[in-house]
């Protein structure tokens, strides 16, 4: 066209669809709670102290279904841990990591609000036993830091994502088969909170209340999860039976 050796443009007459992405959870990656577990375990053997440090944030992801950066943001005033039953968490900070040129602070780890929320909305998210006893014991072997954050380097900053990513990764390997590891299984971090709301599912917790927990809204959860509530199927055929023998 620069030169001027066609007559037309012929870019016009290409027609190009994007393929849609629907965003469904691979099912392959989702863990069952031995496996989550064993991972968690896992990540207390990868280093001195970068393990340790990290295995309670995992264990927020899974037994509380939080986004890694809402982990990374967590502060011990949002803790409710009694000492015997179920806690709260009560989410309003996230520590999203992003290029130091599009923060507002000039940082890596911007302080935000939570994902698709107006800026001073919270997120309650009732934790099981498991998890209380795991963030006593993190707190109490650890401490917190100057601005109250549970999880931070040992120099108190922001755990980058490479950071924990690599922990994790050391971690599959000490946990997994070799076939495990090589497969999709728990690839990323972000897998623990995918298998943590496949859970809640699983277990028969009512959309709306496994949404709320999660930040989703219903028909994104049940779109994304869909593929991941195993049994349902058998569930649908023995309905299905008992229909067609009325």
């Amino acid at each position: 066209m620069e030169l001027e050796e066609l007559s037309a443009n012929p870019l016009h007459k290409v027609k190009f669809r994007k393929p849609k992405v629907s965003g469904e959870v691979d099912r392959r990656s989702v863990v069952n709670p031995k496996q989550a577990r064993e991972l968690l375990t896992a990540v207390t053997y990868v280093g001195r102290s970068r393990g340790p440090m990290l295995a309670a944030m995992f264990a927020c992801m899974y037994f509380g279904g939080l986004h890694p950066a809402e982990a990374a943001g967590l502060r011990q005033k949002d803790c409710h841990l009694p000492a015997k039953g179920w806690g709260l968490l009560t989410l309003e900070k996230t520590r999203p990591q992003s290029n130091k040129r599009f923060t507002d602070s000039g940082q890596a780890h911007d302080e935000r609000g939570l994902k698709h929320r107006n800026v001073k909305e919270t997120r309650t998210v009732p934790i099981p036993p498991e998890l209380v006893a795991i963030l006593r014991k993190h707190i109490a072997t650890f401490g917190v830091g100057e601005d109250d954050r549970l999880f931070r380097t040992r120099t108190g900053g922001v755990i980058s994502g490479s950071a924990y990513v690599k922990v994790w990764q050391e971690a599959r390997t000490y946990a997994f088969t070799p076939d495990q590891a090589a497969s999709p299984l728990a690839g990323r971090p972000y897998d623990l909170r995918h298998a943590a709301v496949s859970l809640w599912l699983n277990a028969g917790v009512h959309a709306p209340e496994a949404a709320e927990r999660a930040g989703h809204g219903v028909d994104v959860m049940l779109r994304v999860y869909a593929k991941c509530i195993d049994g349902q199927r058998e569930v649908a055929n023995r309905r299905i039976l008992g229909a067609l023998a009325a």
